[in-house]
């Protein structure tokens, strides 16, 4: 992995992946995300939780649009699905991911955080789909991913207007679960993510792979596929000791929010 474009660190079971371009404001290079496809490989391999966040002022603004050639149609169609195959590997994989986003998320940076299980936003944070302005149209996902959080209408809003919208808006939108003060999106994210990190790993691969799914199937084929899933997950060595714990009053019950 590279290190000099994308920093792997190890904190309580979580793999850290830090994008390190600031002065790009950590544009998306193709050599930025090959780093990040070694990184979430890794993860995979020796953590049981991801999260990405990135180094200096902004999460990340995107494409790199000084690399952006002139491509042929298919040239174009093979880069676009480069993106694709490695941000399936980020949302399908065997752990979860979390973002800690903070100043711009824009563009291919949104749509790498869409490929995130759960997104923390600070104060700072500001989301914007501006390819509609600049002649092009979101290639990493983001017609799927980012619209299926906030809904078409509000995605064909920001793409033909250029329109941004900050955290809480974000937050009403559904592109981020939290919104924390100024500065403390990754500890954050950290945190939540050594949390889910100490669930099963069955129950967390369930609940990353299986969710999405059964959102995209019918009502009869969801309650299906959700019967199955749950009969497996329950019949694991672990989730049987898990419940004994409960039941035997060792585990915690469920708090009141805080």
């Amino acid at each position: 992995m590279d290190q000099a474009l994308v920093t792997y660190e190890t904190e309580q079971d979580v793999a850290v992946l830090t994008m390190n371009r600031p002065e790009k404001r950590n544009a998306l290079s193709d050599r930025v995300i090959d780093a990040l496809d070694a990184g979430i490989l890794r993860a995979q391999q020796d953590a049981r939780a991801i999260v990405i966040c990135g180094n200096g002022d902004h999460f990340s603004a995107g494409l790199d649009l000084a690399e952006h050639a002139v491509r042929s149609p298919i040239e174009g169609v093979h880069h676009s699905r480069r993106w694709h195959g490695v941000f399936d590997r980020l949302e399908q994989g065997a752990i979860p991911a979390f973002a800690a986003l903070h100043g711009a998320v824009v563009g291919g940076g949104l749509e790498l955080a869409a490929a995130c299980h759960v997104r923390v936003a600070d104060e700072t944070t500001f989301f914007a789909l501006p390819e509609g302005t600049r002649g092009i149209f979101v290639g990493g996902g983001g017609s799927v991913r980012a619209g299926r959080l906030m809904g078409v209408a509000r995605m064909t809003d920001m793409m033909l207007t250029g329109r941004s919208v900050d955290a809480r808006q974000g937050e009403a939108w559904n592109l981020c679960q939290y919104v924390v003060p100024a500065g403390e999106a990754r500890a954050k994210a950290v945190a939540l993510a050594a949390k889910a990190a100490q669930n099963a790993p069955m129950s967390n691969y369930a609940i990353i792979n299986a969710l999405p799914r059964i959102n995209d199937m019918g009502r009869s084929d969801g309650f299906f596929v959700e019967s199955f899933v749950s009969a497996m997950t329950a019949s694991s060595p672990e989730a049987e000791a898990r419940l004994r714990a409960f039941l035997d009053k060792r585990a915690a019950k469920v708090a009141r929010p805080e």
